[in-house]
């Protein structure tokens, strides 16, 4: 069965790397005038482009004004404003929502090497603190499951997705309602 066109993997085609992030972010419409100005929030981000979501649609190649929240970590810390131009690369309606959404992507025409010096730092920060959350959480989940001495087995669930021993726990349960 050939694949879909969305499942289909080949080379990655970035050449930047893309961190998952939720920073507030605002996009402004700067072609033909039309002024139209979304407040939304970033999905992922790299120093060559960001993704979002958009109330409005946004032809691609129309150009943007993008100005995007990025956290500082340090002594200082506190939040830098980046400014810069951008261009709609794609813009297609979600599927994961009811309400009228558009998932965006924009890539940065104009960034000057410092704020891209930013995005690129904050873009290794990001990745290295998922990389530490997801293997510290396999690291304490083993060293609590050896410290406990209890040995890990595993369950099957079954058709309707609960396992075999927490069925019986809800049948007992159902009993004891019903005395």
């Amino acid at each position: 069965m050939p694949q879909s066109k969305r499942t289909r993997r080949g080379p990655e085609r970035r050449n930047r790397p893309r961190a998952e992030a939720r920073l507030s972010m605002r996009v402004e419409e700067t072609t033909e005038g039309h002024g139209t100005q979304i407040v939304t929030e970033s999905q992922n981000i790299s120093s060559s482009g960001v993704y979002c979501t958009s109330s409005h649609y946004l032809a691609p190649f129309s150009k943007v004004a993008l100005t995007i929240v990025l956290p500082r970590s340090g002594p200082r810390a506190t939040n830098e404003l980046v400014k810069c131009e951008g261009i709609v690369v794609r813009c297609q309606p979600a599927a994961r929502r009811r309400e009228r959404h558009y998932d965006l992507a924009c890539m940065f025409s104009d960034l000057d090497d410092r704020r891209r010096a930013l995005l690129e730092e904050f873009v290794a920060w990001r990745n290295v603190q998922a990389l530490r959350a997801a293997t510290g959480n396999a690291e304490d989940r083993r060293r609590a499951t050896a410290r406990s001495g209890v040995r890990r087995t595993t369950t099957r669930a079954t058709p309707r997705g609960r396992t075999k021993a927490a069925r019986g726990r809800s049948k007992t349960a159902a009993r004891r309602l019903a005395n």
